[in-house]
């Protein structure tokens, strides 16, 4: 995980918190289909058609982010197969193309391997003996081959048929699997090593390598039958962007290590497709840099969607063989700065937790992981040690780390062999439970023997519902984009999702034929859960936490999602899908309607501007597009997979394609482009520099960018922006204060705790902004707005009562921030003030890809604003 501005303690614990009461009922949600002319439940997907329009057959092919995953599949099956054995056995080589030598690569200055220095190494092992093969898992961001490395004795084309029969037996039919002496006999067990997700983590990456050619050459007995039992898939560097500049994160500037259950980036979505094909048991995740080595299991709170009894029982067993490698590798504080390695669960109270699934390790036991590790070296070379050490020093420190980490490893591979028959049994429990509907089983003394100090503070548990149902489009369905999308993005991440052939009734309600069921009885539904849940306020049981603490794909993606909590799903007759029914429609007479409630609607409705399509704003914040733009709009309608109704509005002022110069975060600057925004970033640094205002017709700001630190020449130039009609859109304390330092809209910005996210409920107003709107959203360091003056309008409000959902937000110290003060006041509000437009947001509506459904928020602002 490394450093992630959030407090992180190393708190010594010799006993545990209080005991904590941690169980909560979660409902049954139905997904219906997206559009009521979809009658059939065929599994592979069909045009959507009404009487318009037809958009062709395969939204696969069609939708960015169906599109993204279509692709990488077909790199990866080009590129031998993830998941496709294409009838062939192992080893399979695969000559890799070398990039041309980058002298500025980071690497070097540490004595560790190039990017370009990788591919080589790959090719002389595969030509050593018959053990190694190399598959392309993708591509990162930056364009850069991800290289996934499968290590293991040489197999017949029908013996990996075997063996891919039995993985999928025990993932599909985990009832027999435990009874299939096969299996227990023969099946090779799976094990990922994860490196260098975090790019100026890099000493994985080395360490792996090494243990590779040991691996390949190895002639004694243990490494022969270590690979005759086992597959080991080695993800030589998760991050090559970030690997060559030395950042932690990729070329569009992501925390890869934040990135999963929502899989916006292409690294991400490949590790998923590795998580999906391989079924690793076991995996480790390779970081820096923790002086003593952390190995996990974590401290409290624990995923509540786990099997955790045994995840804890196998982590710890294999932490215990972890440490004793690292340590037994004889560094020592006094001599070379290595403190002894440190077990979180067992030596630290709080503040390094599993509790989101956005990690790696915390994602992994989704599909079947029983022992997940993330491993952080003793040893800094990056950041401010990277500049200031000598290089003499940065190289030590390098092959320190690079011995633990494949202490790590080694350890992990020697514990994984000599309990194989456990562990495949423990991956085949997680299945069964989840096929069969069993209940949790809490940790405790006596469920996970051997494990020291487990008290009710480790105890999460969570009552899973009977199903999930998403409304179709209509009364039923907020969105039939933001459905669609939630749909193949459950599929994309191997869980079941049916569509139903009849119309059918469930936990009380009726829902009609094309309705998408996600039965909660099968394999994955800790996955299916963990997304699709509200979640849980955690705020009274830890003080501080990791990383986030809420997240809600159900709430925050846009769709409506229904929870059945109880019912017989014996009437609902359906088949398992692929992807969801497409939605793209375009009326066929008269001027068209096209609702702003999704993020490829604004994009569809950027576009249109772009072609210079006339288009016109209504009141509810939709757009009329007129007849004679049909072509146009079935283009867009093709492309971004979105509806085009007939409506006899007029609309009111003519949009424009609107520049935003944006300071912003990436994850933001990523989102506005998403949306087919014309987006140029801006910073303090830029406008000292000379900014060309010409350039822009609204000003974004959330970071980066204060008017106090602009010179006079900066300044001037700013205002003259705003009093000349360009717009301000700001979110949390930097767009608050630039509002207030240049005597904008009058409002007083009040920050509550910091230290607080999560899902929350708010409550819109209507109209061009919010009109529509989720009636939830995302806060991190959350604000709102008081001393509201004339000509202030509130767009949207925090929920009365408690407003968190789910996460951990506490009021501070001396009482104030908490969620009690926030309570029915101002989130988001708008006016004219100086000649400026101006809109401000006190949630976080761009959030990292989680609060997706409040994403067109920020967009329509961006259109309501500006010049």
């Amino acid at each position: 995980m490394g450093t992630s501005g959030r407090i992180s303690p190393s708190i010594s614990r010799p006993f545990r918190p209080v005991p904590l009461t941690v169980t909560a009922a979660v409902g049954a949600l139905v997904l219906t289909a997206l559009a009521p002319g979809s009658a059939t439940a065929d599994p592979t997907p069909r045009p959507v058609t009404r009487e318009g329009s037809p958009l062709g057959a395969d939204r696969a092919a069609t939708t960015p982010e169906a599109a993204a995953e279509r692709a990488l599949r077909d790199a990866s099956s080009a590129a031998q197969g993830l998941g496709t054995d294409n009838g062939r056995g192992y080893p399979r080589e695969r000559k890799l193309d070398v990039p041309p030598a980058n002298p500025a690569d980071k690497s070097i200055k540490l004595g560790l391997t190039p990017y370009h220095g990788i591919a080589p190494k790959l090719n002389a092992l595969q030509r050593v003996g018959d053990r190694v093969s190399v598959e392309i898992a993708g591509r990162s961001a930056g364009g850069h081959q991800l290289y996934l490395v499968t290590v293991t004795a040489p197999e017949s084309a029908r013996e990996t048929a075997r063996q891919t029969r039995m993985r999928e037996r025990i993932e599909n039919d985990p009832a027999r699997a435990a009874k299939d002496r096969a299996i227990k006999s023969s099946y090779k067990t799976p094990v990922f090593v994860n490196n260098n997700i975090h790019g100026n983590e890099w000493e994985g990456t080395d360490a792996a390598l090494r243990l590779i050619e040991r691996l390949a050459k190895a002639e004694d007995k243990d490494s022969r039958e270590l690979l005759a039992r086992n597959r080991l898939y080695f993800n030589i560097t998760t991050n090559p962007d970030g690997r060559i500049a030395g950042t932690r994160a990729n070329a569009n500037g992501f925390d890869l290590n934040r990135d999963f259950i929502t899989a916006s980036q292409p690294e991400a979505r490949a590790v998923r497709r590795i998580a999906v094909d391989k079924q690793p048991a076991v995996m480790i995740d390779l970081h820096g840099y923790v002086n003593g080595t952390l190995i996990e299991p974590t401290t409290p709170p624990h995923g509540e969607n786990y099997e955790y009894d045994l995840f804890l029982k196998n982590s710890y067993a294999n932490a215990l063989g972890m440490e004793a490698a690292v340590n037994g590798l004889g560094y020592t504080e006094e001599k070379d700065g290595v403190k002894p390695a440190v077990i979180p669960f067992r030596d630290q109270q709080e503040g390094w937790d599993d509790w989101p699934p956005i990690f790696t390790p915390q994602y992994m036991p989704f599909h079947g992981a029983v022992a997940t590790h993330t491993i952080e070296f003793p040893l800094q070379v990056n950041n401010s040690a990277y500049e200031s050490q000598p290089v003499a020093e940065l190289r030590r420190r390098a092959a320190v780390n690079v011995d633990i980490a494949g202490a790590a490893m080694r350890a992990t591979l020697d514990w994984t062999d000599h309990h194989r028959t456990s562990v495949i049994a423990d991956q085949i429990e997680v299945f069964r439970r989840g096929a069969a509907g069993a209940e949790q089983v809490p940790v405790s003394e006596e469920t996970v023997p051997g494990v020291p100090g487990i008290g009710p503070e480790d105890v999460y548990t969570t009552e899973f519902p009977r199903a999930y149902v998403i409304p179709a489009h209509g009364r039923g369905q907020r969105s039939a984009p933001a459905a669609a999308r939630l749909v193949d993005h459950l599929i994309a991440n191997d869980v079941r999702v049916e569509r139903a052939s009849h119309g059918f009734r469930l936990g009380g309600r009726t829902y009609p034929k094309g309705s998408y069921v996600v039965d909660m009885h099968q394999p994955k539904r800790g996955l299916a859960n963990v997304m699709l849940a509200d979640g849980r306020d955690i705020s009274d049981k830890v003080s501080t936490m990791y990383d986030i603490s809420g997240w809600s794909l159900g709430r925050l993606w846009g769709a409506s999602v229904d929870s059945v909590e109880r019912g017989d799903l014996r009437g609902v007759h359906g088949r398992t899908v692929r992807a969801a029914s497409r939605v793209g429609y375009v009326a066929p007479h008269g001027d068209l309607r096209l609702r702003l409630d999704d993020p490829r609607e604004i994009a569809a409705l950027n576009s249109l501007l772009e072609k210079g399509v006339s288009v016109r704003r209504d009141r509810d914040g939709s757009v009329v597009v007129p007849s004679s733009a049909r072509r146009a709009a079935t283009a867009a309608a093709k492309k971004y997979d979105v509806a085009f109704d007939a409506t006899k509005a007029k609309g009111g002022p003519a949009l424009h394609r609107t520049r935003v110069a944006a300071a912003v975060t990436p994850g933001e600057l990523f989102a506005l482009r998403e949306m087919n925004f014309d987006v140029v970033p801006v910073s303090t640094t830029v406008l000292n520099s000379g900014f060309d205002w010409q350039k822009a017709d609204v000003l974004f700001v959330s970071a980066g960018l204060d008017r106090g630190k602009l010179n006079a020449a900066a300044r001037a130039a700013l205002d003259r922006f705003l009093a000349g009609g360009g717009g301000l859109v700001g979110r949390g304390g930097t767009g608050a204060a630039l509002n207030a330092d240049a005597g904008l809209l009058p409002v007083k910005a009040v920050t509550g705790n910091g230290d607080a996210n999560g899902v929350v409920r708010v409550v819109n107003a209507g109209g061009t902004v919010t009109g529509g709107a989720p009636d939830h959203s995302f806060v991190y360091s959350p604000s709102w707005f008081t001393d509201l003056g004339r000509g202030v309008r509130v767009e949207q409000r925090y929920g009365t009562g408690d407003p968190l959902v789910s996460g951990h937000w506490r009021a501070t110290e001396d009482g104030s921030g908490g969620p009690a003060d926030a309570a029915g006041r101002a989130s988001a509000v708008s006016g004219s003030a100086g000649g400026a437009d101006v809109v401000l947001f006190g949630t976080e509506p761009l959030f990292r890809d989680h609060p997706k459904g409040a994403f067109p928020q920020v967009g329509r602002a961006l259109l309501s604003v500006g010049r």
